[in-house]
């Protein structure tokens, strides 16, 4: 019984899996930023080069 209380209190674990939950959260923002920026950036390039 006091193995399951102590688990019950430690939050050392809850505490990486909500750190590892707000990395890939960043993570997947950043992919998704990218690519949008890359695209936008490509047609960009894409129209100064046919200008020239």
């Amino acid at each position: 019984m006091k193995f399951v209380r102590k688990m019950m209190k430690d939050s050392k674990g809850a505490t990486a899996i909500e750190y590892g939950l707000i990395a890939a959260l960043i993570a997947v923002a950043a992919i998704a930023a990218m690519t949008t920026l890359g695209s936008n950036l490509s047609s960009t390039f894409n129209n100064v080069s046919n200008e020239l």
